[in-house]
């Protein structure tokens, strides 16, 4: 019932009991069965927080890191809470880095590309001080902190960045290719207002140049033009910007982990006329991360221990 009710609305819940199962279920039944093994699991998640908190973490001498590589992604969203409104709900996401052979669609060269495999997933409600333990609560259960390679991939948020530097400062830190793109058409378009063409050469070439980490391409004709406001983006994160040598170490240069999971929960949590009580969303957010990582057995078996 409560699996069930991580993917479906309790309505539908007690439709597919009552069609296939014959059974008479009241959606009252499946809210409140749902309530408290969401209670339960989020209890159960604060207290492993507190047990692994950066404090009390014992890393592994040096040389004895393992050598499966390590993806974080970060990213926010938006969901309606009750008597609040519209607040956001930060996910994170951990992930094996695994590649294969494809063709490279700036250089059309064979190259080896990043995806992320076995994805876990941590949601919360909250500002980035209550997100920040939670997320390294689930990064040391997946093995990050003993990773020889880690790579955070993310959009230009600021908060991404401070909550990688404080938490993962060994990892290699990419702004997400995509993001980056958009602001390589934004700028063409400020620096080609009246000419849709030129604005489309421009942006054609800058694209290139960015791959390369050629970021000054960009900077210096957005600063010679009065466009200093779009060229700091890419002054910022220049050292985030060098994705022909991060696809050549096996880094992923995009977010789409993080971005398909913020979809995931929304369609869960975000619904026509949805609203959630803070408690309800905060316990849905735990069962519906089990639900989409495939661990819901292993958190219900951890949980009645």
């Amino acid at each position: 019932m409560t699996w069930r009710a991580g993917l479906v609305p309790y309505t539908q819940v007690s439709e597919v009991f009552e069609r296939i199962g014959h059974v008479p279920l009241p959606t009252t039944s499946v809210w409140e069965q749902t309530q408290a093994v969401g209670k339960r699991w989020v209890t159960q998640q604060h207290h492993h927080q507190e047990q692994v908190s950066v404090e009390r973490v014992v890393l592994p001498p040096a040389g004895q890191d393992h050598s499966q590589p390590k993806g974080l992604s970060l990213d926010g969203g938006m969901m309606n809470i009750r008597g609040e409104g519209w607040k956001e709900f930060k996910v994170g996401t951990v992930y094996d880095i695994t590649t294969t052979t494809e063709v490279d669609p700036e250089t059309q060269e064979e190259v080896s590309v990043a995806h992320g495999e076995h994805i876990t997933y941590r949601a919360v409600l909250g500002n980035v001080e209550d997100f920040a333990p939670a997320f390294w609560a689930l990064a040391v259960e997946q093995g990050v902190p003993q990773a020889a390679e880690v790579a955070t991939t993310a959009d230009g948020a600021e908060w991404i960045w401070n909550v990688t530097n404080d938490y993962f400062p060994q990892s290699v830190q990419i702004v997400d290719w995509y993001h980056a793109t958009e602001h390589v058409a934004q700028a063409a378009g400020a620096l080609h207002p009246q000419d849709a063409a030129a604005a489309q050469r421009w942006n054609q070439a800058q694209r290139q140049a960015l791959y390369l980490g050629e970021v000054t391409r960009l900077t210096v004709p957005l600063e010679k033009a009065g466009l200093a406001t779009y060229a700091h983006y890419f002054q910022v994160h220049q050292r985030r910007m060098q994705y022909q040598e991060f696809r050549e170490r096996g880094y992923p240069i995009g977010s789409g982990t993080v971005e398909s999971s913020i979809k995931q929960f929304k369609q869960r949590l975000t619904g026509p006329g949805m609203r959630w009580s803070r408690p309800a969303a905060e316990r849905m957010l735990v069962i519906r991360a089990a639900v989409m990582a495939h661990t819901f057995d292993t958190v219900w078996a951890a949980s009645l221990n």
